[in-house]
């Protein structure tokens, strides 16, 4: 893996991260206001390798926007085991995603499939639960 850096992303950076997310086609509903939610990975030469996001509700954590700039190098792996570590610290009781792509990618940081009603409540105000994302899509959780 490449050397990187994680750190919150800055209010500036949110082009670049809207870039990433619509490369992955990831919804943007509702990202931007919570950019003080976003970590970004940054390479050595400072460009964003990565970025992830965990939205708070309550005691539930809502993880979203994982993307990459490379995929298999440990970046996405990296921030998502710091988001996981951070939730921990700041009393989180859960951690929720929704996911069209990447439910196969999820389980080996814990997370198992949940029905949607299965939910707790707190994230059903997210964005993601309000329409961003399909219906369709799975859902995953992660008691911390």
């Amino acid at each position: 893996m490449t050397s990187i850096t994680i750190r919150p992303a800055e209010v500036e950076e949110w082009s670049a991260i809207a870039a990433l997310l619509t490369s992955y086609d990831l919804p943007l509903d509702g990202a931007q206001k919570h950019i003080a939610d976003f970590m970004v990975a940054v390479g050595e030469n400072g460009d964003i390798e990565g970025v992830a996001a965990i939205e708070r509700y309550q005691q539930i954590g809502l993880l979203r926007s994982v993307a990459v700039a490379s995929q298999g190098n440990g970046v996405g792996a990296t921030l998502v085991n710091h988001l996981i570590a951070t939730a921990r610290k700041q009393g989180l009781r859960q951690i929720v995603l929704l996911t069209t792509t990447a439910a196969d990618y999820f389980p080996r940081f814990g997370f198992r499939r949940i029905e949607r009603q299965d939910a707790p409540a707190a994230v059903h105000a997210s964005a993601e639960f309000q329409g961003a994302c399909p219906a369709s899509a799975t859902v995953m959780m992660l008691d911390l």
